[in-house]
């Protein structure tokens, strides 16, 4: 799986991607033939290997048949000679001097002579005597145990004598030496009818030095020559080393070491010739072992050969390494060869991309200009300029009209701008005007109307103090208390008609003190509160006569007020803050007025002085705050809001000083 941002490299360089392409089957294919072929020639090298040790084998195997061949012959020519015959009829003296001295020239270690009676004795132990005496000359591998060859000799037995060594990976064994011995065992009949019996003679093949360098010698040839292999032979008495010239040291040689568990099981046990690679007292060898069995029959021991395998594994690494070296270079040549020619054919190309990006990114301007290649790619990329050069025309007339149609898109939407504002102030006039006139009938018919109860309780009142003349002191309190609520009534219905038709009073704007207007503000608003249980918190500082219509001013103080007493349920709390506050270097009055109510939300804060909007659905009809506003900003103040849900609403009116009106229009 290629990674992303490799992946991501691949897609956009065609260069890359050819090279890829390019070097795929020198890269990947041809390692990987190449790795199949090797690993046939390793194979095939191995069999090799197997196979001149199979053949090696087979030379070791002939040599041991021939000795035994010719022992059998050397031994039928010796009973049938008359040398032998001229030797029998002398002494038994001369008869043994003479098998001694004959015994010495085959090489043998015992030669002696059996009886027919003897012999008949013998062939019960040893098949091939029981041979002999039917007329054969055979010669058979048989182990002798100690006694058998200490009754031959004595120097036989210590010969075959080998202490065994523990061996890593063989069968576990309670024995401590090996006694027995192997040999090569010869037995004729005696040719002349007068003499008749046995002949039997034998070699030892145990330490037996001669027999297994010779092999050695033939199979691996001399060591030193030419060509030699570092081979090995090894004669085995069942799974022992009794004749050896494998080296458990430098000049020691293995004797009484043991032969692995599984070569022991496939040769002596399952009778197989095994022909594998094997590990022999300390290095690994490519080895061969022959089952040899006895004149019973039995398997009784092997014979081995072998070499090093290690020069040989050198040899495959060595081989390895120089196709792996070949193929490095091959590759290491190969890259910037086809990088030189990749980059040749796709340098238009990639000219091609970075004019694309810079047109991608504005830049109509950008060109690829003359390109020396005259292939497909190269006409390609003249194709594109000519491209390019009509996509700037063409983007040259679409940006002047799209300058055009901008220009008159503002225009209009400049003018549209300039009747919706007139619009909507039109509608707040109307709405305002609408308002005020609905009010201005209803207080003038209120106040008409208190107006003459009024007056006869006034009159009433002046009659009562003309008839008690001089009796009045005991309900002099009381008619004082009734003076000062007609008095009370006839400033209350006066400040409403003072609010209802403020044009009446004044219809102009005029330096005003704020606290005095929020206070007959407070008083139209009484009734609401007195119903309520609403504390009132008054904060009055200094602040600076402003340049407002006072009825205007009464009517946004009024509706603030009004909203806060609505937004409050049950015990609550209204702060009225009064101070004079500065904006944009300019001095002013500022006006707070906050609840405790329940605040407004977030989404909703955004919105409040929008027409038509409003908390109290099916109470208000949503224009208060939206007409408050524009008769704040028509006097050159500013209304704000501020609320957190949960924590009431606070209302700021900011106004600026009437001096600071008067500077400007001087300026």
């Amino acid at each position: 799986m290629i990674p992303g941002p490799l992946r991501i490299f691949f897609s956009k360089s065609v260069r890359l991607r050819l090279l890829v392409l390019a070097l795929l089957p020198l890269v990947i294919i041809l390692p990987l033939v190449l790795a199949a072929g090797m690993n046939r020639w390793a194979s095939k090298f191995d069999e090799l290997l197997i196979s001149n040790v199979e053949s090696d084998l087979r030379i070791a195997e002939q040599y041991l048949g021939r000795l035994m061949a010719t022992s059998a012959d050397e031994m039928r020519s010796l009973a049938g000679s008359v040398a032998y015959m001229e030797a029998a009829r002398t002494s038994d003296a001369v008869f043994k001097a003479f098998l001694k001295e004959r015994q010495k020239a085959l090489g043998l270690d015992f030669v002696y002579y059996l009886t027919p009676d003897s012999a008949a004795d013998e062939a019960e132990r040893w098949p091939v005597i029981a041979k002999a005496l039917a007329g054969a000359s055979v010669s058979e591998i048989d182990i002798f145990s100690a006694d058998d060859l200490a009754g031959v000799s004595s120097v036989l037995k210590a010969q075959a004598r080998v202490s065994l060594i523990p061996t890593e990976a063989a069968v576990p064994t309670n024995r401590t030496v090996e006694d027995r011995g192997m040999v090569i065992h010869t037995a004729t009949s005696v040719q002349w009818p007068e003499q008749g019996g046995i002949v039997v003679g034998g070699k030892l093949l145990n330490r037996n030095l001669e027999f297994i360098d010779t092999i050695n010698d033939l199979v691996f040839r001399e060591s030193g020559t030419e060509g030699a292999r570092a081979g090995t032979a090894t004669l085995f008495l069942d799974d022992v080393r009794v004749s050896t010239n494998v080296r458990l040291f430098e000049n020691v040689r293995a004797l009484g070491t043991r032969v692995s568990a599984i070569v022991r099981r496939t040769v002596l046990g399952e009778g197989k010739t095994w022909l594998d690679r094997a590990f022999v007292v300390n290095n690994w060898y490519i080895s061969g072992y022959l089952p040899l069995t006895d004149s019973f029959g039995k398997r009784v021991g092997m014979l081995y050969v072998g070499f090093l395998e290690e020069p040989f594994q050198a040899t495959k690494q060595s081989a390895y390494l120089s196709i792996i070296l070949g193929i490095l270079i091959v590759i290491g040549l190969s890259v910037p060869i086809f990088l030189r020619m990749a980059r040749g054919i796709f340098r238009p190309l990639e000219i091609m991309t970075r004019i694309m990006h810079r047109v991608e990114k504005g830049d109509l301007e950008a060109r690829i200009g003359k390109i020396d290649s005259r292939d497909e790619i190269g006409q390609v990329a003249g194709h594109l300029d000519e491209l390019l050069d009509q996509i700037q025309e063409r983007d040259h007339a679409l940006r002047s009209w799209a300058d055009e149609l901008n220009s008159r898109v503002d225009e209009r939407t400049e003018e549209l701008r300039d009747a919706n504002r007139k619009l909507e102030a039109t509608f707040q006039q109307l709405v305002m005007s609408e308002k005020l006139a609905s009010i201005g009938e209803i207080t003038a018919g209120v106040a008409h109307e208190i107006n003459n109860p009024v007056a006869v309780i006034q009159g009433n009142l002046d009659v009562i103090r003309e008839i008690l003349s001089g009796q009045t002191d005991e309900v002099t309190t009381e008619l004082q208390l009734i003076d000062q609520q007609v008095h009370r009534i006839n400033v209350i219905v006066g400040k409403l008609l003072q609010f209802a038709r403020p044009s009446d009073f004044s219809d102009y704007a005029e330096a005003i003190d704020v606290e005095a207007v929020l206070e007959d503000s407070l008083v139209l608003v009484d009734h609401m509160l007195s119903k309520t249980e609403i504390e009132l918190e008054r904060v009055f500082h200094d602040a600076p006569m402003v340049q407002i219509n006072t009825g205007e001013l009464q009517q946004v103080l009024i509706n603030l007020l009004v909203n806060a007493i609505q937004a409050i349920d049950g015990p609550g709390l209204i702060s009225i803050h009064i101070g004079s506050e500065e904006r944009d270097e300019r001095k002013g009055a500022r006006i707070l007025v906050q609840d405790s109510g329940p605040g407004i939300a977030a989404e909703k804060l955004e919105t409040v002085f929008d027409p038509f909007f409003t908390t109290k659905l099916g109470e208000g009809t949503g224009l208060g705050l939206s007409i408050s506003q524009t008769l704040i900003q028509r006097a050159g103040g500013l209304i704000t809001v501020k609320s957190r849900s949960g924590e009431g609403a606070c209302f700021s009116i900011w106004l600026p000083a009437s001096n600071e009106i008067d500077i400007k229009a001087a300026e």
